[in-house]
């Protein structure tokens, strides 16, 4: 499985309206393209949200990746959660648990 973190700083006033479009348009189209999340959060103080996603198909995370946002379901989304994400920051992780850990 591999993981990867999502940290965006949202436009302020915006993080109602990118909530509603992440909920209804990325979180289930990515579930179509098998990809699994740990959590989804939002910083609470702040114009912040936090998610981490993974990805266990044979093609591996960034060919799933690029399959996502090529497909024409991402490409329609509407409105676009991107245009309210000012600054993301992804980051690829790697466990340290054993892999006997639950």
């Amino acid at each position: 499985m591999e993981y990867q973190l999502r940290h965006y700083r949202i436009r302020a006033g915006s993080m109602d309206v990118f909530l509603d479009a992440w909920l209804r348009g990325v979180y289930p189209l990515r579930r179509k393209f098998g990809f699994t999340f740990a959590g989804a959060w939002r910083v609470e103080g702040a114009d912040e949200f936090v998610w981490i996603i993974g990805y266990d198909g044979p093609e591996g995370f960034a060919a799933a990746d690029d399959n996502y946002y090529e497909s024409s379901e991402r490409k329609r989304m509407s409105p676009d959660p991107a245009e309210f994400i000012e600054a993301p920051i992804s980051k690829m992780m790697r466990s340290v648990l054993p892999s006997t850990s639950v």
